[in-house]
């Protein structure tokens, strides 16, 4: 017998049962590799940022959840990119928790299969606006 989430589509089908239930999930994303020439091998990274921004426009609360210790920096680098963020190495508001891990629904980041979850959000954020025009 098959784990629950290792079954095709389990993870998506769950974040659009998640969206549609509470009309907003909460992402977060690594910041180094993840949006961040971290190596300065010349990526951009433009394809996540515009999916971050896709996210916030249908109402996604978004943590940037980053080990990089200079706090100014990933501020000014978040702002200056236009890179949406709610908070930075935080749990949301609404999630009382004194631990370390941060709550998320999905986690954008190159160290944690950020294929799959980059075509499962870019989806989401698909239905999610045909949802929106049909109604």
């Amino acid at each position: 017998m098959i784990d629950e989430y290792l079954k095709p589509n389990a993870s998506f089908l769950r974040l659009l049962k998640e969206y549609r239930q509470y009309k907003s999930l909460v992402i977060a994303y690594d910041l180094d590799n993840t949006l961040y020439d971290f190596h300065k091998k010349g990526e951009t990274y433009t394809m996540v940022m515009e999916l971050l921004n896709e996210l916030k426009a249908i109402g996604c609360y978004m943590i940037c959840f980053t080990a990089n210790a200079d706090k100014d920096f990933v501020f000014s680098y978040l702002t200056e990119k236009k890179i949406p963020f709610d908070a930075i190495n935080e749990n949301p508001p609404f999630f009382k928790c004194e631990e370390r891990k941060i709550y998320f629904n999905a986690l954008l980041d190159d160290r944690a299969g950020l294929q799959q979850v980059y075509n499962e959000l870019n989806l989401l954020t698909t239905i999610i606006k045909q949802d929106k025009n049909e109604n």
